[in-house]
């Protein structure tokens, strides 16, 4: 083996085992997409690389905020103002049917979130920003723990937004009366 020889079918060998390691990771990548799916989980068809937040053990996708429409003249807009405004974040499958911090079942199909303040039971107009769609929710879990972001939605309340997938999306929340049947018009 002097003189860089090497023993018949060691370059065979080596040529085996690159193909097994990229048979491997792609079997690993298509098993983690199986597993993001059926949690119900897949990418936005509109979702764009210069929108992907990183979180430490997460990447999210993230919308820009919708560009506000001019007013016309003469128009005399309501400037109401929200209560809060920042990113949301859903949870669904993997919380489906665990107690809540109000002692409820979670249901990911339920028009529920989670907020680090609000009374339980209140009631809260979510606004997308991005989408300029709306939902009612009612607290019944404390959340988001993470940095940043305002409210947890549930699956159901996001699909409502038009934010399933793997994203934060913008909003503002307007907390309700009792007797407020509909969100604040934009």
């Amino acid at each position: 083996m002097a003189g860089g020889t090497q023993p018949p079918g060691a370059h065979r060998g080596a040529a085996l085992r690159v193909l097994l390691r990229r048979a491997v990771g792609l079997w690993l990548l298509c098993s983690a997409c199986t597993a993001a799916q059926a949690q119900g989980l897949q990418a936005e068809p509109d979702a764009l690389a210069p929108n992907l937040l990183s979180v430490p053990g997460e990447a999210m996708l993230i919308d820009p905020p919708a560009k506000p429409e001019p007013s016309t003249p003469g128009a005399s807009p309501l400037n109401l103002e929200a209560d809060e405004v920042g990113l949301a974040s859903w949870y669904g499958a993997q919380f489906h049917r665990r107690r809540t911090a109000s002692g409820e079942l979670f249901d990911m199909r339920a028009l529920t979130a989670a907020h680090p303040t609000l009374p339980f039971g209140s009631r809260v107009c979510v606004r997308s920003q991005a989408t300029g769609r709306t939902v009612i929710v009612r607290i019944n879990d404390r959340g988001p723990h993470v940095r940043n972001r305002v409210i947890d939605l549930s699956r159901g309340a996001a699909e409502a937004l038009g934010m399933v997938g793997l994203g934060l999306k913008p909003v503002e929340l307007f907390a309700l009366q009792e007797d407020d049947e509909d969100c604040p018009a934009p």
